[in-house]
């Protein structure tokens, strides 16, 4: 039978620098702090159900350079039980990495990224024949330059690797890297009739829909729905997860919409952002391969992301799921928004 959870795509070093303000152009902010830590879709998802303790399998896939980045990564998801036998090292480029700017105060954040041997990664890297994992989840496109660029029939080659999976047997789930380009319709959509389960914050959404969200107290919870059924008739299998700092919502193939708030989380205790996303995935994908109720997995997939907020890096303040859901107990739930279940009509 299979159990547990191979994680694909970015495997980023991530170089965490806290300023105190984003200056305007050829201005100055002060770092006030900084660290070297992992990043990237699949190293922040597993390092976080690490965390959490998920009691099921943790497997690696991807590509990192011959360097001591490179090896401190796989050292890293050896230290933490991860499976690291379909990482591969790739000799002649680097392992990819990133700064990462974080304001103090509002947890802004913004990325300057070197793509490295990510770059590189392609559909032969896959072999799911050696693998019992109940689910391939897939981060970022967009990212990911050899898989974003079309076969020989014109799809991304994403497509041949998502459909391999699903024909092995795994659920299949993809998230996006939120770039500043029209490449969303050409690359991402045709990738969603091979996708079980899309995850996708508001800027993604906008950029895959063309329909405008609204935000904060204009957040139109009736178009982050809209959105939702406009990608599960693109061919999304399940579920499309839409996040964003109000909340979540999941829109299902069933009809099925349940929403939730996200966690009051004080200002305070905000150190950043960075990785909040990912660390919303894995909460809920944690209760996905539970087989936890949707509003369940929804509430530790908020949880989750609240705690990772409390450090600047993606997962380091993550811990045990049942403290995740404990601390956003604690703080409560912006309202609303939280916990309804409909049936579309």
């Amino acid at each position: 039978m299979r159990s547990g959870i191979l994680a694909a795509g970015n495997w980023i070093i991530d170089q965490m620098k806290l300023i105190d303000s984003w200056p305007p152009q050829d201005g100055l902010a002060n770092i006030l702090s900084q660290s070297t830590t992992y990043g990237g879709g699949p190293c922040n998802v597993l390092r976080n159900l690490a965390r959490m303790r998920a009691p099921f399998p943790l497997a690696a896939l991807g590509r990192v350079g011959d360097d001591g980045n490179g090896r401190a990564i796989l050292a890293d998801c050896r230290a933490q039980g991860i499976d690291v036998a379909q990482m591969h090292i790739e000799p002649e480029v680097a392992t990819s990495y990133t700064d990462v700017m974080s304001v103090r105060g509002t947890g802004r954040r913004t990325f300057f990224h070197n793509r490295g041997a990510n770059a590189r990664l392609a559909p032969a890297d896959f072999d799911f024949t050696v693998t019992q994992a109940r689910h391939l989840h897939l981060a970022y496109a967009l990212l990911l330059d050899t898989l974003d660029a079309p076969g020989e029939d014109g799809l991304p080659r994403a497509v041949e690797v998502l459909k391999r999976a699903r024909a092995a047997g795994l659920k299949t789930s993809l998230d996006c890297v939120s770039e500043n380009s029209d490449r969303f319709r050409s690359v991402v959509l045709p990738m969603l009739p091979q996708v079980d389960v899309l995850f996708a914050n508001d800027y993604e959404v906008e950029k895959l829909t063309d329909l405008a969200l609204g935000r904060g107290d204009s957040l139109d919870l009736r178009k982050v729905e809209a959105a939702g059924r406009l990608l599960i008739a693109q061919g999304v299998g399940d579920w499309v997860i839409l996040h964003y700092p109000e909340g979540a919502c999941a829109v299902g193939r069933n009809g099925e919409v349940h929403h939730h708030g996200s966690v009051r989380l004080p200002a305070v205790e905000i150190a950043g952002t960075a990785g909040a996303g990912d660390a919303f995935a894995s909460g809920v994908l944690y209760g996905f391969h539970q087989e936890w109720s949707v509003g369940r997995a929804l509430e530790l997939g908020v949880c989750v992301a609240a705690t990772s907020m409390r450090h600047p890096s993606c997962s380091e303040a993550v811990v045990e799921a049942e403290k995740c859901l404990a601390i956003g107990r604690r703080h409560g739930f912006h309202p609303d928004r939280g916990r309804t279940v409909t049936k579309s009509t």
